[in-house]
């Protein structure tokens, strides 16, 4: 099977450029920087963006493969600098950084840009910037500030741009990777998720052989998906087991036991940890340290049920590549956003090993792949919800009493905007307790209450998000349910920040 190589110099967006590969229909393989790949099937290299500087001391560079061969290379962002600089070209930081939305102007036609208009909008992450081409090679199109945004060599298949095409507010991205894997590279196209299933069901046979392996299901879209998929490759060695923190949202372990034992039939044991969690979790106010906990507290507790089951050695995870990115576990230059429970929070021991099927895609691919799989829809499309819980949507130290207050906000946000039909028109919405108090009037009464901050946003695959743009009448119908339904909230916020600058989650 033709595949694209992508080396990774430690973008948060490297696997989000792997995904848009593979949505054209394309394989493709994602490897380390100074790693040495195979290159028989490889019919294209893109080198991804990164953190560093291309003239720091300890900064990645490309590796000698990629100019032995005429395969078509196309430079990302770093991947740009650094195919300027290895060719002689000059790079340094300008007094003009780009990040966010930025125009660029094609000045030149070519392969790269075949049918594009001549100007159109990127997203750009850069301080540093290329100011000179190498000899060989011409500039194609230039920002609004005047800054190279892509250039091409003369006398061989290499490609560059400044911006990232992999993320959708780039305009015309998905085109531009067409034109240099489809057209440029020649790769066919002609891989699918089908294929991914059936060689993770193979992978996973071969890896498990006859031993019995436990599955961490939260309910969520993630570990629903994982449990199913591994169901079809070891049936009855596959034990589905759901840890109840005392930090879900309400109604959550009801609705767990019944979607799972009467609907999906899968063997599901519940286990009360509520007690244990949150006697952990007292007094715990940084976010990574709650993360820490949590993660360590679920592997003692699915070790104590693996002995219950006899001789498990697996654990089995709903981890996806947007935990892994955030958590920094992507790559050797990668930089930890935060630490997730079930990447960054698992502690260094354990008597398990660890399968995570879904490692390598993101929400929506996951969800896909449940439809193929036959789960239900209304399992599939819930909002996501973090495996920490309501733990990093209460803002410092957890109670009981801020639990129960954020349970009942949530629940009446989200039956709000299902009520409204908004529920499914945003990718993810939710409640946050801030550590916030404010002055209010109930009647003739003074009153100092919390603060809740209700966010949704719309996304595809969770790396790049914006607010909701939910409509006014929604937004105050549930500030007044919330604030008349739920004793201690004085005061409703609504979040219109989106990612980047900042997370989805607030913590």
């Amino acid at each position: 099977m033709k595949k694209i190589l992508v080396i990774d110099f430690g973008s948060q967006y490297t696997q989000l450029l792997a995904r848009r590969i593979r949505e054209l229909g394309v394989y493709s393989h994602v490897v380390q920087y100074d790693e040495n790949p195979d290159l028989e099937e490889v019919s294209g290299i893109i080198l991804s963006g990164g953190p560093d500087s291309v003239y720091a001391e300890d900064s990645p560079e490309i590796p000698q493969y990629v100019f032995q061969k005429e395969i078509p290379v196309l430079g990302v962002c770093y991947g740009m600098q650094s195919l300027a600089k290895i060719f002689n070209g000059e790079v340094r930081k300008e007094k003009v950084a780009e990040y966010g939305r930025t125009t660029i102007h094609v000045e030149k036609q070519n392969k790269l840009f075949s049918k594009i208009p001549e100007e159109f909008t990127t997203w750009m992450s850069h301080g540093d910037s290329v100011v000179k081409v190498p000899e060989n090679a011409e500039i194609l199109a230039k920002t609004e500030n005047g800054l190279i945004a892509a250039f091409h060599f003369l006398d061989k298949p290499f490609y560059a741009i400044q911006y990232h095409p992999e993320v959708r507010h780039s305009e015309f991205g998905t085109e531009v990777l067409e034109n240099f894997i489809i057209d440029i590279c020649q790769t066919p196209n002609d891989w699918s998720l089908k294929d991914f299933i059936e060689h993770k069901i193979e992978e996973i046979k071969e890896q498990v052989g006859d031993e019995k392996v436990i599955i961490a299901l939260s309910g969520g879209v993630d570990s629903s998906v994982a449990a199913v998929l591994i169901n079809k490759a070891i049936g009855k060695n596959l034990k589905a087991v759901f840890v109840d923190h005392g930090l879900l949202r309400l109604n959550e372990p009801e609705d767990v036991r019944r979607i799972f034992r009467e609907i999906m039939g899968l063997d599901l044991t519940v286990v009360n940890a509520q007690e244990r969690f949150l006697n952990k979790l007292k007094n715990i106010e940084d976010p990574e340290k709650k993360r820490k906990i949590i993660g360590e507290e679920f592997i003692r507790v699915f070790e104590e049920e693996a002995k219950k089951s006899g001789d498990v050695k697996y654990l089995a995870q709903g981890t996806i590549y947007s935990d892994v990115i955030e958590s920094a576990a992507s790559g050797k230059k990668t930089s930890k956003i935060k630490s997730h429970h079930n990447v960054g929070g698992l502690p260094e021991k354990m008597d398990l090993k660890i399968i995570e099927p879904l490692r390598e895609l993101f929400k929506d691919e996951v969800r896909a792949v449940g439809e193929i799989l036959g789960i239900p829809k209304h399992i599939l499309y819930r909002h996501p919800f973090p495996g920490p819980g309501l733990s990093i949507r209460v803002i410092g130290g957890i109670t009981q009493e801020k639990l129960e207050i954020l349970k009942k906000v949530d629940n009446i946000f989200i039956e709000t905007l299902k009520e409204k039909n908004w529920y499914d028109k945003v990718w993810q919405a939710f409640a946050v307790l801030t550590p916030v108090k404010t002055v209010g009037v109930t009647g003739d009464t003074r009153k100092y209450e919390n603060v809740i901050s209700l966010r949704a946003v719309d996304s595809v695959e969770g790396m790049t998000a914006d607010w909701s743009r939910i409509p006014f009448d929604i937004l105050d119908l549930a500030s007044t349910r919330i604030t008349n339904g739920v004793d201690g909230v004085g005061r409703v916020v609504y979040d219109i920040t989106s990612k980047p600058p900042s997370t989805i989650e607030w913590e």
